[in-house]
């Protein structure tokens, strides 16, 4: 992983919170744990950033993107009040990290719009928002696709 030292210096009290160390035994995609898929998906919006110049609030995007799946249940266990996940994940993930962290209105929009566009009324309005969508969808195919080539 490019990034992990800036990453493990700006998310410090995130990724040694005990909430954020119970995502390493949620399956997000395939086999790739909650945490993981967090981690990857944030070195992937620094790649993303520092690949196009795209200038950003660097510590809020890291911040924005290891939680945005911040919703700390298993999405896959047969519960009907989850059952939309796709459509209800960042919402949950936002609440859960609002209650945790203090978080600025960029991150905020990060975590609620990273669904976008499956969440139309969830609109990405800062740059790290867009670049957390973007990053989030090609790490997440990424992940479905080894999944299925493993089985």
């Amino acid at each position: 992983m490019k990034h992990l030292s800036e990453i493990s210096r700006e998310g410090r009290d995130i990724l040694r919170s005990d909430d954020m160390q119970k995502t390493r035994g949620f399956v997000q995609h395939g086999s790739v744990s909650v945490y993981e898929h967090s981690l990857k998906v944030t070195d992937m919006c620094l790649t993303l950033a520092d690949v196009l110049r795209i200038r950003t609030d660097r510590r809020s995007l890291i911040r924005g993107a290891l939680l945005h799946d911040f919703f700390l249940y298993d999405w896959h266990a047969d519960e009907s009040w989850h059952r939309l996940h796709g459509y209800t994940h960042a919402s949950r993930a936002l609440s859960n990290a609002m209650a945790r962290f203090t978080l600025n209105r960029r991150e905020r929009n990060m975590i609620y719009s990273h669904m976008f566009p499956l969440n139309l009324t969830h609109i990405p309005r800062f740059r790290e928002s867009v670049l957390l969508c973007t990053a989030d969808k090609i790490v997440s195919t990424a992940e479905t696709v080894k999944g299925f080539i493993k089985k």
